[in-house]
């Protein structure tokens, strides 16, 4: 008996499933017609206790699996096999008669692994039981049928540039929904398909890792990474699957600043006044963010002393402005330095500085047009009373102090002299009365002379005014004219 046992185990060996032989204590008596279990033989009635299906297996006719089959079993005719539990009836049917389980479709491991099912021996004409029910498994056996997926791609990644070799970017993981306790199907090694020889990843962790140093973000600051997950431990018929990397080399200060030109020329009137902008200077610098802010000084005092230079809002260019008044006359160009300054160094980088730039700045101070300039801002004159019309009283001057060669034209504004007590000669400034003076009347004459420059060449056009104020008192005519008898009064307002 146990020889045909063994014998039908093998012969389902071949389908690939196998039987296991349990050792129960008791066995059912009413198989053999008594009243109920009694202890018999050392053995289980029943020679299975689990089987296996292959996954996805299809043909044209149902698949046989396995057998059941009870040693109660005489080969008479009387016994039928009955089967309950899961899938019974539509997914697995039994040959009443014979106990061979069928498979009625393909199967998939990784909807459901294993069915549970009940089998039992009845008598055919009263169905009484001969064996109590028993409990077994039927496992669906994993094929290789699943690539490996990414659930997380494509993948994002940031690595700072001149990173050391081996710099972890990034870890990427796949899944492969096969059984990883049986066979290979699910055991994955990854690979780079493209991004070499920029980066590596480890194969059996998936850590994607710089592979060269010294990568530059101002040469190429994005790569595309493309990692191969494949299973059956990446041998040759696995199955694969592959995801992307991007990744973006973020900036470090591993760039000076530098001056695109060596000179830099501006010019400015001489009537700005403090404050003026004169020009912008920019030191480029391909560092982003803070790692291209800078800062922008004079480095010669002379410089230093009629500009200044700021940095802007930005960070990033200097502004060059007027710090004192110029003056066309006294100085017509400024030479000096300036320097343009990383603000943020990093210390891992000094090897690639110094972090600064000097440029040479010539600035042109541009005459603008001035109006003459009296030799006194204010004249007090005397002269006696009575005298002739004609009488000299004295000279005024000026000066135009852009060109000594531009005539000059005086005149004495109508509303200083309504009464026309005196003229001026236009060409030179000579002051002379019209008529007699009176000191009784009126001590003090107050005038407003205008100088006028005149175009050169052309017309005699009014170009600038300047005035100045003279005041002129009248001597009585038994002083001396040369005794001084005026005191020094300031001018009055205009």
């Amino acid at each position: 008996m146990w020889g045909l046992v063994r014998l039908l185990l093998a012969w389902l060996g071949g389908w690939g499933c196998m039987g296991r032989l349990a050792a129960p204590a008791r066995a059912w008596a009413g198989s053999r017609g008594g009243p109920g279990p009694v202890l018999l033989r050392n053995r289980r009635s029943w020679v299975w206790n689990q089987f296996f299906v292959i996954e996805e297996y299809a043909g044209p006719e149902p698949v046989l699996i396995g057998k059941l089959h009870s040693d109660v079993d005489r080969g008479e005719g009387r016994t039928k096999y009955l089967l309950t539990g899961e899938g019974a009836g539509t997914v697995f049917v039994i040959d009443e008669a014979t106990g061979n389980i069928h498979v009625t479709k393909s199967l998939d491991r990784e909807e459901k692994a294993q069915y549970v099912l009940l089998a039992q021996a009845v008598d055919r004409a009263s169905n009484r039981p001969l064996e109590p029910p028993s409990e077994f498994i039927i496992k669906v056996q994993d094929i290789n049928d699943n690539p490996p997926i990414f659930p997380l791609g494509p993948y994002h990644a940031t690595v700072p540039e001149m990173s050391n070799v081996g710099t972890s970017v990034i870890q990427v993981t796949a899944h492969d929904a096969d059984d990883p306790s049986y066979g290979n199907s699910a055991k994955l090694v990854y690979t780079v398909l493209d991004g070499l020889p920029f980066f590596s990843v480890d194969p059996q962790t998936g850590v994607v890792r710089t592979a060269i140093p010294n990568m530059d973000r101002e040469t190429q600051e994005e790569f595309l990474v493309v990692i191969q997950a494949k299973d059956m431990g990446g041998h040759v018929g696995g199955l694969s699957g592959s995801t992307t990397v991007t990744v973006t080399l973020s900036d470090v200060n591993d760039n000076p600043p530098k001056f695109p030109q060596s000179l830099y020329q501006f010019s400015v009137v001489e009537t700005a006044g403090p404050g003026t902008l004169v020009g912008r200077l920019r030191a480029q610098d391909p560092d982003l963010g803070d790692n291209a802010l800078m800062a922008y000084s004079i480095l010669d005092g002379e410089g230093s002393e009629a500009f200044s230079i700021s940095t802007d809002s930005q960070g990033r260019d200097g502004l060059l402005a007027v710090r004192k008044p110029l003056d066309f006359e006294t100085r017509r160009s400024y030479s000096f330095r300036v320097e343009a300054t990383n603000t943020l160094i990093d210390p891992a980088y000094l090897r690639r500085g110094p972090f600064k730039d000097v440029a040479s700045v010539r600035v042109a101070v541009q005459d603008a047009p001035e109006p003459p300039a009296f030799t006194q801002a204010a004249y007090h004159l005397a002269v006696p009373e009575n005298k002739a019309p004609g009488t000299l009283v004295g000279r005024v001057s000026a000066a135009d102090l852009d060109s000594s060669a531009s005539p000059i034209r005086y005149s004495i504004l109508p509303h200083s002299d309504p009464e026309r007590c005196f003229s001026i000669k236009p060409e030179d400034g000579t002051i002379r009365t019209v008529v007699p003076l009176d000191r009784e009347a009126r001590i003090w004459h107050n005038l407003t002379v205008l100088a006028t420059e005149l175009a050169p060449h052309g017309p005699p056009v009014c170009k600038w005014p300047s005035r100045s104020w003279t005041r002129m008192t009248t001597l009585p005519s038994w002083l001396s004219p040369t005794t001084p008898s005026c005191v020094i009064l300031q001018p009055p307002a205009s």
